[in-house]
């Protein structure tokens, strides 16, 4: 609905909807009269649905329940990252509208902690990555925010490589387990599972980050540019969720493919690497997953095309990182240097510290028994589903129960029905003239000649 708004105050505003028209005639529209902003607006509500961010998520982790493929597909590079594109395209439209932008960044920005907390008490594979893909959204958000269109889009494409990859190897590892999703249930799966493994290591290391993953590329631009355009504080919360990435995946990781198997007799003998057909694709990805970060390396490390990226999405989003519509914003190579070595750092180290916690400290990994009441409420999802049952659900179906009562049955019913009866009721009375009486029948024709005569002579 939002969307449609939009749209229909674009035409009104602009008598067009074609991109190059509508971007050519901004100069006639004054930005003070808000009308840019509630058509900025109005178009990220509908990115919102669209790329799942606060309070319209949802549907993104139930949407993981489908069969995998499809689910690598949803998440990695199809209607997810429609909502992103959306608002790049529209980028000299938000670049009038502060406000809107400010908007963008700080939705993005709470959905991406508040998905990647989600994330870490999930037990579900899929859910796992279902929650990530959810936060992943919102640090495109941000960028978008932050004005850096040309980086939020080449995360969509980093991310597009690795999230295939991470699904399509959980699909590996459910197909191995017989169809078990519970990583509690999991563990040592690195032996039977030689290169589903080795794959999902590196998917894992390059949605968290690792040095010269894919991962680290784009995930480091968003970083630098969040800190150009909008400060420490931006860039602490970002870096946040960013590296919230790690700690999941880590767990992820380390609980499915190490330590002892903890899932059946049966699943054990079960346990084998899957076919060609799954295996191929998983290495592909793989690879995509290593050299995928160098489309658009940042230009102080002199590695690859610089900003190649930059120049292929020139047509459509224009040679621009702007923020606020201002001037473009570039950093000094020494503190980029800096922001890349504080991100990395902590995301290696974050990895480390999970190895030890999960791999080395604990025989059995997973101590969800003993979880404290913020966990319970991570594990319960900020029990959101529940707020949304009791706020909109419960009350809808009451609604509807009401009008179904008045409405459809006394109103609609009532009116449809008591004309049926009426004229029932009008035949059963004319019925008993026709009683089969003669004497009757002579009665009411007399009676009737008499009614006919006074009507014609008085």
């Amino acid at each position: 609905l939002g969307l449609l708004l939009g749209i229909f105050l674009i035409f009104k505003t602009f008598g067009t909807l074609t991109y190059a028209e509508i971007f050519s005639r901004l100069a006639t529209v004054n930005p003070d009269t808000g009308t840019i902003t509630a058509i900025c607006l109005l178009l990220f509500i509908g990115a919102m649905g669209k790329s799942a961010q606060i309070p319209l998520y949802t549907w993104l982790p139930d949407a993981m329940a489908g069969p995998t493929p499809v689910s690598a597909l949803i998440h990695a590079a199809t209607m997810v990252t429609a909502g992103i594109y959306l608002v790049a395209r529209c980028h000299p439209l938000y670049s009038l509208s502060p406000d809107a932008l400010n908007v963008v960044a700080f939705i993005g920005l709470t959905t991406s902690i508040f998905a990647a907390l989600i994330g870490l008490r999930q037990n579900d594979i899929k859910k796992v990555l279902a929650y990530s893909t959810v936060s992943q959204l919102g640090l495109m958000f941000v960028a978008l925010g932050m004005g850096a269109y040309v980086t939020a889009m080449f995360h969509v494409t980093t991310h597009a490589f690795f999230k295939a990859l991470l699904f399509l190897g959980a699909g590996s590892v459910i197909h191995a387990m017989g169809g078990e999703q519970d990583i509690r249930k999991m563990g040592g799966l690195r032996k039977a599972l030689p290169i589903t493994f080795w794959v999902f290591l590196i998917g894992s290391f390059s949605i968290s980050g690792f040095p010269l993953l894919a991962g680290f590329f784009s995930k480091d631009e968003i970083f630098a540019n969040t800190f150009a355009a909008g400060g420490n504080w931006w860039w602490a919360f970002a870096a946040v969720g960013g590296l919230l990435t790690a700690v999941y995946m880590s767990r992820l990781l380390f609980v499915t493919f190490f330590g002892q198997f903890r899932g059946t007799e049966a699943q054990a003998k079960h346990l084998h690497e899957s076919p060609l057909v799954m295996t191929v694709p998983l290495m592909i990805l793989a690879v995509l997953s290593v050299i995928g970060g160098f489309l658009n390396a940042p230009h102080i490390l002199h590695i690859g095309p610089p900003q190649w990226m930059a120049g292929f999405l020139e047509p459509v989003v224009g040679n621009v990182n702007l923020h606020h519509g201002g001037a473009a914003h570039h950093l000094a190579s020494s503190t980029e240097w800096t922001l890349m070595s504080i991100s990395t750092s902590l995301a290696v180290a974050i990895i480390l510290v999970c190895y030890y916690f999960y791999v080395v400290k604990r025989s059995v990994p997973v101590a969800d028994e003993a979880q404290g009441r913020f966990a319970t409420i991570l594990s319960n999802k900020f029990y959101v589903d529940e707020i949304y049952d009791f706020l909109i659900v419960k009350p809808a179906e009451k609604l509807s129960q009401l009008l179904y009562y008045y409405a459809d049955i006394q109103a609609i019913d009532g009116l449809v029905n008591g004309v049926g009866k009426g004229v029932r009721g009008l035949g059963a009375q004319f019925r008993k003239i026709q009683n089969g009486n003669i004497e009757y029948y002579l009665l009411a024709m007399v009676a009737g000649a008499v009614l006919l005569f006074l009507t014609l002579h008085l």
